[in-house]
């Protein structure tokens, strides 16, 4: 029965222009990472965001936006601690990725912030995203919701 909730799966994947994996995308010299996004319940305040980019070219990149049929909003924001006391901010200018660096997408520091979630992300949920560069142009991705709470290094494997 395993193998046959397997093949469902696989094939429903493929059928929706993800890779199989749904965790790596290749985009030019940019690579995506392990996206994600915190599940969310239903009227819940605005949702973060999270992934790798690393970007293999000679030449500095930028994610300068993002959106998604999920949300009314997505920006790229930072989250810094200033003693006890969290700063959230939305980034104008996006978020640089030099040539030959991985920038990485956490919670507690770069996110994406989705605001005006329209339904509960739940986990397991595919949220689908585009990401928008500077250079590069857009590629959709796909984020596997995870449980509230969850962290980065949990969702690698």
């Amino acid at each position: 029965m395993k193998s046959l909730h397997l093949i469902i799966l696989s094939s429903a994947v493929a059928r929706s222009g993800f890779p199989a994996s749904a965790h790596d995308y290749a985009f030019g010299s940019l690579k995506i990472g392990i996206p994600w996004a915190g599940a969310v319940p239903p009227a819940s305040p605005p949702g973060g965001s999270f992934l790798t980019v690393t970007n293999t070219g000679a030449a500095a990149d930028r994610l300068v936006s993002a959106t998604s049929s999920a949300a009314v909003q997505v920006e790229v924001h930072e989250m810094r601690m200033d003693g006890s006391i969290s700063h959230l901010r939305g980034l104008d200018n996006g978020r640089a990725v030099l040539p030959d660096a991985t920038v990485t997408l956490t919670p507690g520091g770069f996110h994406l912030m989705m605001i005006g979630i329209e339904e509960p992300l739940e986990e397991a949920a595919g949220v689908p995203v585009t990401l928008v560069f500077e250079k590069a142009g857009k590629i959709d991705v796909e984020l596997q919701a995870m449980t509230l709470g969850a962290s980065f290094d949990a969702y690698r494997h």
